[in-house]
Protein backbone atom coordinates (compact mmCIF):
# COMPACT_ATOMS: atom_id res chain seq x y z
CA UNK A 1 0.00 0.00 0.00
CA UNK A 2 1.53 3.73 -1.05
CA UNK A 3 2.77 6.20 1.50
CA UNK A 4 0.09 8.51 -0.56
CA UNK A 5 -2.60 6.33 -0.20
CA UNK A 6 -2.18 5.97 4.04
CA UNK A 7 -1.79 9.85 4.06
CA UNK A 8 -5.19 10.85 2.34
CA UNK A 9 -8.40 10.72 2.74
CA UNK A 10 -10.25 10.14 -0.65
CA UNK A 11 -14.01 11.48 0.06
CA UNK A 12 -17.55 10.55 -2.20
CA UNK A 13 -17.12 14.11 -4.28
CA UNK A 14 -20.80 14.02 -5.06
CA UNK A 15 -21.01 14.67 -1.35
CA UNK A 16 -18.41 16.89 -1.05
CA UNK A 17 -20.35 19.25 -3.56
CA UNK A 18 -23.94 18.44 -2.22
CA UNK A 19 -22.95 19.79 1.21
CA UNK A 20 -21.52 23.18 -0.38
CA UNK A 21 -23.36 26.45 0.85
CA UNK A 22 -25.87 29.24 -1.26
CA UNK A 23 -23.52 31.53 -0.07
CA UNK A 24 -19.97 30.18 -1.35
CA UNK A 25 -19.62 32.73 -4.08
CA UNK A 26 -16.28 31.74 -6.27
CA UNK A 27 -14.50 34.71 -7.52
CA UNK A 28 -13.67 35.23 -11.27
CA UNK A 29 -10.13 35.49 -11.75
CA UNK A 30 -10.33 39.19 -13.54
CA UNK A 31 -11.77 40.17 -10.10
CA UNK A 32 -9.08 38.42 -7.73
CA UNK A 33 -6.64 40.45 -10.87
CA UNK A 34 -8.38 43.64 -9.74
CA UNK A 35 -7.77 43.03 -6.22
CA UNK A 36 -4.35 41.94 -6.08
CA UNK A 37 -3.67 45.53 -8.88
CA UNK A 38 -4.73 47.48 -5.55
CA UNK A 39 -1.54 45.99 -3.49
CA UNK A 40 2.18 47.27 -3.78
CA UNK A 41 3.36 45.95 -6.47
CA UNK A 42 6.99 45.49 -4.95
CA UNK A 43 5.63 42.83 -2.34
CA UNK A 44 5.40 40.30 -5.44
CA UNK A 45 9.21 40.61 -5.69
CA UNK A 46 10.21 39.91 -2.19
CA UNK A 47 10.77 36.35 -1.69
CA UNK A 48 9.80 37.04 1.95
CA UNK A 49 6.18 38.58 1.47
CA UNK A 50 3.78 36.06 3.06
CA UNK A 51 0.22 35.68 1.50
CA UNK A 52 -3.05 34.20 3.42
CA UNK A 53 -6.18 33.21 2.18
CA UNK A 54 -8.68 33.00 5.16
CA UNK A 55 -11.65 31.15 3.23
CA UNK A 56 -10.20 29.36 0.48
CA UNK A 57 -12.83 27.79 -1.90
CA UNK A 58 -11.02 27.17 -5.26
CA UNK A 59 -7.68 28.43 -4.43
CA UNK A 60 -7.68 31.31 -7.25
CA UNK A 61 -6.16 33.54 -4.76
CA UNK A 62 -3.08 31.72 -4.41
CA UNK A 63 -3.28 30.34 -7.77
CA UNK A 64 -2.81 34.20 -9.34
CA UNK A 65 -0.36 35.24 -6.73
CA UNK A 66 1.70 32.50 -7.42
CA UNK A 67 1.52 33.46 -11.16
CA UNK A 68 2.89 36.58 -10.22
CA UNK A 69 5.49 35.57 -7.69
CA UNK A 70 6.60 33.10 -10.70
CA UNK A 71 7.54 36.37 -12.61
CA UNK A 72 8.43 38.69 -10.42
CA UNK A 73 11.35 36.62 -8.56
CA UNK A 74 12.88 35.25 -11.79
CA UNK A 75 15.90 37.24 -11.47
CA UNK A 76 16.36 36.54 -7.34
CA UNK A 77 15.54 32.65 -7.58
CA UNK A 78 16.32 32.01 -11.46
CA UNK A 79 15.81 28.41 -11.25
CA UNK A 80 12.27 27.25 -11.82
CA UNK A 81 11.39 24.18 -9.81
CA UNK A 82 13.61 26.41 -7.09
CA UNK A 83 11.41 29.10 -7.33
CA UNK A 84 8.02 27.24 -6.85
CA UNK A 85 8.87 25.29 -4.16
CA UNK A 86 10.30 28.52 -2.55
CA UNK A 87 6.97 30.09 -3.43
CA UNK A 88 4.60 27.68 -2.25
CA UNK A 89 6.21 26.31 1.06
CA UNK A 90 7.35 29.59 2.03
CA UNK A 91 5.12 32.42 0.87
CA UNK A 92 1.18 31.15 0.11
CA UNK A 93 -0.94 29.72 2.53
CA UNK A 94 -4.76 29.00 2.83
CA UNK A 95 -7.10 27.85 4.79
CA UNK A 96 -10.38 26.13 3.48
CA UNK A 97 -14.17 26.33 3.84
CA UNK A 98 -14.84 22.97 3.33
CA UNK A 99 -13.49 19.52 2.86
CA UNK A 100 -14.35 20.01 -1.22
CA UNK A 101 -12.84 23.20 -1.39
CA UNK A 102 -9.41 22.29 0.62
CA UNK A 103 -9.40 19.64 -2.77
CA UNK A 104 -10.15 22.02 -5.19
CA UNK A 105 -8.00 24.26 -4.12
CA UNK A 106 -4.98 22.28 -3.67
CA UNK A 107 -5.90 20.94 -7.01
CA UNK A 108 -5.77 24.60 -8.85
CA UNK A 109 -2.49 25.66 -6.91
CA UNK A 110 -0.60 22.63 -6.78
CA UNK A 111 -2.10 20.86 -10.11
CA UNK A 112 -2.92 17.99 -7.92
CA UNK A 113 -5.39 17.52 -4.81
CA UNK A 114 -2.95 15.67 -3.03
CA UNK A 115 0.25 17.76 -2.98
CA UNK A 116 2.37 14.66 -1.60
CA UNK A 117 1.86 12.76 -5.32
CA UNK A 118 3.80 12.50 -8.07
CA UNK A 119 1.54 14.99 -10.34
CA UNK A 120 2.05 17.77 -7.62
CA UNK A 121 4.44 20.84 -9.06
CA UNK A 122 6.12 21.38 -5.73
CA UNK A 123 6.27 18.11 -2.86
CA UNK A 124 5.11 18.33 0.53
CA UNK A 125 5.25 15.59 3.00
CA UNK A 126 1.52 15.47 3.70
CA UNK A 127 -1.42 15.65 1.82
CA UNK A 128 -2.69 18.63 2.92
CA UNK A 129 -0.14 21.16 1.75
CA UNK A 130 -0.30 24.76 3.43
CA UNK A 131 -3.77 24.34 2.58
CA UNK A 132 -5.48 23.29 5.86
CA UNK A 133 -8.79 22.53 6.38
CA UNK A 134 -10.22 21.16 9.65
CA UNK A 135 -14.07 20.13 10.69
CA UNK A 136 -14.78 22.42 13.27
CA UNK A 137 -18.13 22.04 15.32
CA UNK A 138 -20.12 24.87 16.45
CA UNK A 139 -20.03 25.88 19.94
CA UNK A 140 -23.94 26.19 20.12
CA UNK A 141 -24.84 28.92 23.07
CA UNK A 142 -29.05 27.70 23.45
CA UNK A 143 -30.34 27.87 19.90
CA UNK A 144 -27.30 30.06 18.35
CA UNK A 145 -23.56 29.25 18.18
CA UNK A 146 -21.49 31.65 20.23
CA UNK A 147 -19.09 32.54 17.72
CA UNK A 148 -21.03 33.07 14.27
CA UNK A 149 -24.68 33.15 15.08
CA UNK A 150 -25.57 29.90 12.94
CA UNK A 151 -29.01 28.35 13.96
CA UNK A 152 -28.46 24.70 15.95
CA UNK A 153 -31.36 23.46 14.53
CA UNK A 154 -29.51 24.11 11.03
CA UNK A 155 -26.51 22.92 11.68
CA UNK A 156 -25.70 20.92 14.38
CA UNK A 157 -25.35 17.26 12.17
CA UNK A 158 -24.18 14.36 11.36
CA UNK A 159 -21.00 13.75 10.91
CA UNK A 160 -20.85 13.18 7.38
CA UNK A 161 -22.06 16.30 6.83
CA UNK A 162 -20.31 19.91 6.73
CA UNK A 163 -21.02 21.80 10.16
CA UNK A 164 -20.24 25.32 7.62
CA UNK A 165 -18.13 26.20 11.21
CA UNK A 166 -15.56 28.13 9.50
CA UNK A 167 -12.66 27.49 11.68
CA UNK A 168 -11.13 31.38 10.80
CA UNK A 169 -13.92 32.65 12.66
CA UNK A 170 -14.34 29.62 15.31
CA UNK A 171 -11.01 30.72 17.13
CA UNK A 172 -10.56 33.09 19.87
CA UNK A 173 -7.19 33.37 18.71
CA UNK A 174 -6.69 33.20 14.85
CA UNK A 175 -3.08 33.10 14.90
CA UNK A 176 -2.92 30.01 16.79
CA UNK A 177 -4.34 28.50 13.47
CA UNK A 178 -1.55 29.37 11.53
CA UNK A 179 1.51 30.31 13.66
CA UNK A 180 3.15 32.88 11.91
CA UNK A 181 3.15 36.75 10.41
CA UNK A 182 1.46 37.69 7.20
CA UNK A 183 2.31 40.57 5.11
CA UNK A 184 -1.07 39.73 3.07
CA UNK A 185 -4.60 38.56 3.98
CA UNK A 186 -6.89 38.69 0.91
CA UNK A 187 -9.41 36.27 0.23
CA UNK A 188 -13.79 36.39 -0.35
CA UNK A 189 -15.29 34.80 2.60
CA UNK A 190 -18.44 32.90 3.28
CA UNK A 191 -21.41 35.45 3.35
CA UNK A 192 -24.31 34.17 5.43
CA UNK A 193 -25.88 31.32 7.61
CA UNK A 194 -28.71 30.53 8.45
CA UNK A 195 -30.10 31.82 11.70
CA UNK A 196 -33.03 29.49 11.91
CA UNK A 197 -35.53 32.69 12.10
CA UNK A 198 -39.25 32.73 9.56
CA UNK A 199 -38.96 31.64 6.01
CA UNK A 200 -35.09 32.15 4.23
CA UNK A 201 -33.58 34.99 7.21
CA UNK A 202 -30.54 34.45 6.97
CA UNK A 203 -27.67 36.01 9.28
CA UNK A 204 -24.29 37.47 7.94
CA UNK A 205 -20.74 36.23 8.80
CA UNK A 206 -18.52 38.07 6.08
CA UNK A 207 -17.82 40.86 9.21
CA UNK A 208 -16.27 38.26 11.36
CA UNK A 209 -13.32 37.25 8.23
CA UNK A 210 -12.69 40.50 8.49
CA UNK A 211 -12.29 41.50 12.02
CA UNK A 212 -10.68 38.19 12.74
CA UNK A 213 -8.31 39.16 9.96
CA UNK A 214 -7.48 42.46 11.79
CA UNK A 215 -6.38 40.34 15.03
CA UNK A 216 -3.73 38.83 12.78
CA UNK A 217 -2.08 42.98 12.02
CA UNK A 218 -1.28 42.37 8.35
CA UNK A 219 0.29 44.61 6.46
CA UNK A 220 -2.38 44.80 4.09
CA UNK A 221 -5.92 43.02 4.08
CA UNK A 222 -8.22 43.12 1.29
CA UNK A 223 -11.66 40.48 1.11
CA UNK A 224 -14.43 41.11 -1.37
CA UNK A 225 -17.93 41.07 0.83
CA UNK A 226 -21.73 42.08 -0.07
CA UNK A 227 -22.09 45.88 0.02
CA UNK A 228 -25.05 45.79 2.62
CA UNK A 229 -22.85 46.63 5.68
CA UNK A 230 -23.05 50.14 4.16
CA UNK A 231 -26.17 50.34 5.63
CA UNK A 232 -25.64 48.46 8.66
CA UNK A 233 -28.90 46.43 9.90
CA UNK A 234 -28.89 42.62 11.13
CA UNK A 235 -25.74 42.28 13.34
CA UNK A 236 -24.05 45.09 11.11
CA UNK A 237 -24.09 48.20 12.37
CA UNK A 238 -21.38 48.40 14.86
CA UNK A 239 -19.11 46.65 11.80
CA UNK A 240 -20.23 49.52 9.81
CA UNK A 241 -18.99 52.22 12.42
CA UNK A 242 -15.76 50.70 12.17
CA UNK A 243 -15.30 50.28 8.85
CA UNK A 244 -16.42 53.54 8.27
CA UNK A 245 -14.68 55.38 10.72
CA UNK A 246 -11.31 53.41 10.20
CA UNK A 247 -9.23 55.73 8.11
CA UNK A 248 -6.73 52.64 7.12
CA UNK A 249 -9.21 51.65 4.36
CA UNK A 250 -7.58 53.58 1.03
CA UNK A 251 -9.48 51.87 -1.44
CA UNK A 252 -13.00 50.75 -2.04
CA UNK A 253 -14.34 49.36 -5.22
CA UNK A 254 -18.25 48.85 -4.79
CA UNK A 255 -20.71 47.37 -7.24
CA UNK A 256 -24.12 48.14 -6.70
CA UNK A 257 -25.28 45.77 -9.26
CA UNK A 258 -23.44 42.08 -8.05
CA UNK A 259 -24.59 41.21 -11.41
CA UNK A 260 -21.19 43.18 -12.79
CA UNK A 261 -18.83 41.62 -10.40
CA UNK A 262 -20.31 37.97 -10.36
CA UNK A 263 -22.08 37.06 -13.41
CA UNK A 264 -25.78 35.43 -13.19
CA UNK A 265 -25.16 35.83 -8.65
CA UNK A 266 -27.45 37.83 -7.31
CA UNK A 267 -26.36 39.34 -3.69
CA UNK A 268 -28.83 41.93 -2.44
CA UNK A 269 -27.58 45.64 -2.10
CA UNK A 270 -24.04 44.92 -4.24
CA UNK A 271 -21.29 43.61 -3.93
CA UNK A 272 -17.52 45.56 -3.05
CA UNK A 273 -13.61 45.30 -2.29
CA UNK A 274 -11.65 47.15 -0.32
CA UNK A 275 -7.84 47.66 0.69
CA UNK A 276 -6.77 47.98 4.31
CA UNK A 277 -3.47 49.35 4.44
CA UNK A 278 -1.76 49.05 8.54
CA UNK A 279 0.45 51.66 8.50
CA UNK A 280 -1.01 54.44 6.25
CA UNK A 281 -3.86 56.42 7.28
CA UNK A 282 -5.80 59.31 4.54
CA UNK A 283 -8.83 59.49 2.69
CA UNK A 284 -10.28 56.50 0.66
CA UNK A 285 -10.57 56.97 -2.87
CA UNK A 286 -13.88 55.44 -3.81
CA UNK A 287 -14.51 53.98 -7.05
CA UNK A 288 -18.60 53.16 -7.45
CA UNK A 289 -19.60 50.82 -10.79
CA UNK A 290 -23.06 50.78 -12.14
CA UNK A 291 -23.99 49.80 -15.57
CA UNK A 292 -20.25 50.62 -16.82
CA UNK A 293 -19.89 53.75 -15.16
CA UNK A 294 -17.45 54.70 -12.77
CA UNK A 295 -17.73 57.19 -10.28
CA UNK A 296 -14.52 57.62 -8.76
CA UNK A 297 -13.80 60.13 -5.35
CA UNK A 298 -11.32 60.42 -2.53
CA UNK A 299 -13.23 61.10 0.97
CA UNK A 300 -13.99 60.00 4.29
CA UNK A 301 -16.28 57.26 5.00
CA UNK A 302 -17.87 58.55 8.08
CA UNK A 303 -19.06 61.80 6.77
CA UNK A 304 -22.61 60.36 7.22
CA UNK A 305 -23.49 57.92 9.27
CA UNK A 306 -24.74 55.89 5.79
CA UNK A 307 -22.01 55.65 3.66
CA UNK A 308 -23.17 57.51 0.11
CA UNK A 309 -22.10 54.98 -2.36
CA UNK A 310 -21.66 57.44 -5.57
CA UNK A 311 -20.03 60.89 -5.48
CA UNK A 312 -22.28 62.50 -7.66
CA UNK A 313 -24.96 61.80 -4.97
CA UNK A 314 -23.26 64.01 -2.38
CA UNK A 315 -23.50 67.87 -3.82
CA UNK A 316 -27.52 66.93 -3.75
CA UNK A 317 -27.46 65.54 -0.31
CA UNK A 318 -25.52 68.51 0.68
CA UNK A 319 -27.69 70.62 -0.33
CA UNK A 320 -30.90 69.04 0.68
CA UNK A 321 -29.46 68.71 4.23
CA UNK A 322 -28.45 71.92 4.14
CA UNK A 323 -31.92 73.34 5.55
CA UNK A 324 -32.02 71.40 8.67
CA UNK A 325 -35.60 70.10 7.81
CA UNK A 326 -37.50 67.63 10.01
CA UNK A 327 -37.35 64.35 7.98
CA UNK A 328 -39.41 61.75 6.35
CA UNK A 329 -37.75 58.79 9.10
CA UNK A 330 -39.34 60.61 11.93
CA UNK A 331 -42.55 60.35 10.85
CA UNK A 332 -42.64 57.10 9.06
CA UNK A 333 -43.38 54.25 11.20
CA UNK A 334 -41.93 51.07 12.57
CA UNK A 335 -42.40 47.61 11.73
CA UNK A 336 -45.94 46.60 12.53
CA UNK A 337 -47.84 50.38 12.54
CA UNK A 338 -50.50 48.41 14.12
CA UNK A 339 -48.70 45.20 16.19
CA UNK A 340 -50.02 42.89 13.77
CA UNK A 341 -47.28 40.35 11.61
CA UNK A 342 -47.29 39.51 8.31
CA UNK A 343 -49.68 36.22 9.65
CA UNK A 344 -52.68 38.22 10.74
CA UNK A 345 -56.00 38.04 8.95
CA UNK A 346 -58.91 39.46 9.10
CA UNK A 347 -61.93 37.62 11.54
CA UNK A 348 -65.64 37.27 11.34
CA UNK A 349 -66.99 40.52 13.10
CA UNK A 350 -64.62 43.51 13.54
CA UNK A 351 -65.16 47.26 13.52
CA UNK A 352 -62.05 48.01 11.58
CA UNK A 353 -60.82 46.73 8.27
CA UNK A 354 -57.64 45.05 8.13
CA UNK A 355 -55.56 45.47 5.08
CA UNK A 356 -53.47 41.94 4.90
CA UNK A 357 -51.19 41.24 1.78
CA UNK A 358 -54.01 39.21 -0.24
CA UNK A 359 -56.67 41.41 0.52
CA UNK A 360 -58.95 43.02 3.20
CA UNK A 361 -61.65 42.28 5.94
CA UNK A 362 -62.61 42.83 9.11
CA UNK A 363 -61.15 43.42 12.47
CA UNK A 364 -62.06 43.88 15.90
CA UNK A 365 -60.29 47.72 17.53
CA UNK A 366 -60.51 45.94 20.95
CA UNK A 367 -57.11 43.73 19.56
CA UNK A 368 -55.05 46.70 18.46
CA UNK A 369 -52.93 48.19 21.15
CA UNK A 370 -50.20 50.05 18.88
CA UNK A 371 -51.19 52.87 16.25
CA UNK A 372 -54.59 53.88 17.89
CA UNK A 373 -53.97 57.29 17.33
CA UNK A 374 -53.63 57.07 13.45
CA UNK A 375 -56.96 54.76 12.67
CA UNK A 376 -58.97 57.52 12.28
CA UNK A 377 -56.69 59.37 9.85
CA UNK A 378 -56.40 58.86 5.88
CA UNK A 379 -52.88 56.77 5.80
CA UNK A 380 -50.52 56.60 3.31
CA UNK A 381 -49.31 52.78 3.05
CA UNK A 382 -45.91 51.61 0.89
CA UNK A 383 -44.85 47.64 1.04
CA UNK A 384 -42.49 46.99 3.45
CA UNK A 385 -40.53 44.99 0.21
CA UNK A 386 -39.27 47.38 -2.99
CA UNK A 387 -39.98 47.34 -5.91
CA UNK A 388 -36.10 46.36 -7.19
CA UNK A 389 -35.36 42.91 -7.38
CA UNK A 390 -32.42 42.08 -4.01
CA UNK A 391 -32.32 46.06 -4.03
CA UNK A 392 -30.03 46.18 -6.89
CA UNK A 393 -30.95 48.42 -10.03
CA UNK A 394 -32.84 46.77 -13.28
CA UNK A 395 -31.12 46.33 -16.40
CA UNK A 396 -31.01 49.89 -17.05
CA UNK A 397 -29.69 50.78 -14.15
CA UNK A 398 -32.44 52.44 -12.44
CA UNK A 399 -34.98 51.89 -9.67
CA UNK A 400 -38.64 52.35 -9.06
CA UNK A 401 -37.98 51.90 -4.96
CA UNK A 402 -41.42 51.39 -4.01
CA UNK A 403 -43.90 48.00 -5.28
CA UNK A 404 -47.13 49.37 -4.16
CA UNK A 405 -48.53 52.87 -2.70
CA UNK A 406 -51.92 53.10 -1.29
CA UNK A 407 -54.37 55.14 0.82
CA UNK A 408 -55.80 53.77 3.61
CA UNK A 409 -59.21 56.09 5.37
CA UNK A 410 -60.12 55.90 8.44
CA UNK A 411 -60.86 53.17 10.02
CA UNK A 412 -58.20 51.37 8.47
CA UNK A 413 -55.25 49.09 9.58
CA UNK A 414 -52.46 46.96 8.00
CA UNK A 415 -50.57 44.08 8.73
CA UNK A 416 -46.62 44.47 8.95
CA UNK A 417 -46.31 44.11 5.09
CA UNK A 418 -46.98 47.63 5.21
CA UNK A 419 -45.32 50.74 6.55
CA UNK A 420 -47.28 53.75 7.33
CA UNK A 421 -45.47 56.43 6.02
CA UNK A 422 -47.76 59.73 7.21
CA UNK A 423 -51.23 60.21 8.28
CA UNK A 424 -53.80 63.05 8.02
CA UNK A 425 -56.84 64.49 8.95
CA UNK A 426 -57.46 64.80 5.66
CA UNK A 427 -57.57 62.72 2.19
CA UNK A 428 -56.21 66.13 0.52
CA UNK A 429 -52.82 65.70 2.63
CA UNK A 430 -52.70 62.12 1.89
CA UNK A 431 -52.67 62.26 -1.36
CA UNK A 432 -50.28 65.45 -1.69
CA UNK A 433 -47.94 62.87 0.21
CA UNK A 434 -48.37 60.38 -2.32
CA UNK A 435 -47.48 63.31 -5.24
CA UNK A 436 -44.63 63.95 -3.41
CA UNK A 437 -43.47 59.73 -2.91
CA UNK A 438 -43.79 59.33 -6.48
CA UNK A 439 -41.19 61.97 -7.31
CA UNK A 440 -37.96 61.15 -8.94
CA UNK A 441 -36.48 63.65 -6.34
CA UNK A 442 -38.05 61.74 -3.15
CA UNK A 443 -36.83 58.28 -4.52
CA UNK A 444 -33.53 59.33 -5.29
CA UNK A 445 -32.69 60.25 -1.73
CA UNK A 446 -34.38 57.02 -0.73
CA UNK A 447 -31.92 54.92 -2.97
CA UNK A 448 -28.90 56.14 -1.45
CA UNK A 449 -30.06 53.69 1.43
CA UNK A 450 -31.26 50.50 -1.03
CA UNK A 451 -28.85 47.46 0.48
CA UNK A 452 -31.73 45.39 0.43
CA UNK A 453 -34.98 44.19 -1.22
CA UNK A 454 -36.80 45.45 2.47
CA UNK A 455 -37.48 49.16 2.72
CA UNK A 456 -37.37 50.40 6.65
CA UNK A 457 -37.89 53.60 8.33
CA UNK A 458 -34.16 54.26 7.78
CA UNK A 459 -34.57 55.09 3.97
CA UNK A 460 -36.25 58.10 4.54
CA UNK A 461 -33.98 59.68 6.26
CA UNK A 462 -32.28 62.15 3.98
CA UNK A 463 -36.25 63.09 2.81
CA UNK A 464 -37.33 66.93 3.94
CA UNK A 465 -40.95 66.91 5.19
CA UNK A 466 -42.64 69.42 2.63
CA UNK A 467 -46.36 71.15 3.54
CA UNK A 468 -48.49 68.99 2.21
CA UNK A 469 -51.10 71.33 2.44
CA UNK A 470 -50.17 72.06 -1.42
CA UNK A 471 -49.12 69.42 -4.20
CA UNK A 472 -45.71 68.58 -5.04
CA UNK A 473 -43.81 68.17 -8.22
CA UNK A 474 -39.81 67.56 -9.59
CA UNK A 475 -39.35 70.95 -10.80
CA UNK A 476 -40.92 72.63 -7.73
CA UNK A 477 -38.13 70.49 -5.53
CA UNK A 478 -35.48 71.07 -8.13
CA UNK A 479 -35.85 74.57 -7.95
CA UNK A 480 -37.01 74.88 -3.71
CA UNK A 481 -33.35 73.03 -3.25
CA UNK A 482 -31.34 75.21 -6.40
CA UNK A 483 -30.12 71.36 -8.08
CA UNK A 484 -27.93 72.23 -11.73
CA UNK A 485 -29.05 70.78 -14.48
CA UNK A 486 -26.37 68.22 -14.22
CA UNK A 487 -27.78 67.10 -10.56
CA UNK A 488 -31.03 66.90 -12.15
CA UNK A 489 -29.91 64.98 -15.16
CA UNK A 490 -28.18 62.47 -12.45
CA UNK A 491 -31.48 62.03 -10.73
CA UNK A 492 -32.96 60.96 -13.64
CA UNK A 493 -30.43 59.02 -15.21
CA UNK A 494 -30.45 57.05 -11.46
CA UNK A 495 -35.02 56.94 -10.96
CA UNK A 496 -37.27 56.02 -13.71
CA UNK A 497 -40.35 58.30 -13.60
CA UNK A 498 -43.88 56.49 -11.95
CA UNK A 499 -47.25 57.10 -12.34
CA UNK A 500 -50.47 55.73 -9.81
CA UNK A 501 -52.76 53.71 -10.88
CA UNK A 502 -55.25 52.05 -8.46
CA UNK A 503 -52.75 51.47 -5.65
CA UNK A 504 -49.72 50.30 -8.10
CA UNK A 505 -46.47 52.30 -9.32
CA UNK A 506 -46.20 52.12 -12.94
CA UNK A 507 -44.01 52.97 -16.13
Amino acid sequence: MSDLYLKTYNPDVLTCLANLSNDEVFTPPDIVSKMLDMLPQNLFSDKNTTFLDPACKSGVFLREIAKRLLVSLEKEIPNRQKRIDHIFHNQLFGIAITEMTSLLSRRSVYCSKYPNGKYSITKFDDAEGNIRFRRIEHDWQGEKCKYCGASKSEYDRDETLETHAYEFIHAIKPEEIIDMKFDVIIGNPPYQLSDGGFGVSAKPIYHHFVRQAKKLNPRFLSMIIPSRWFGGGKGLDEFRKEMLSDDRIRQLIDYENANECFPSVDIAGGICYFLWDRDKKGLCTVKNILNNKESISERKLDEYEIFIRNANALSIIKKVLSGHEEKMSEQVTSRKPFGLDTLARPKKNGDLLLRWQNGEGPYPSDEISIGIEMINKWKVITSYVGFDHAGQPGKDGKRKVFSKIDILPPKTICTETYLVIGNYNTKKEAENLICYMKTQFFRFLMSQFMFSHHITKVAYQFVPIQDFSESWTDEKLYKKYKLTKEEILFIESMIRPMEIKDGELDD
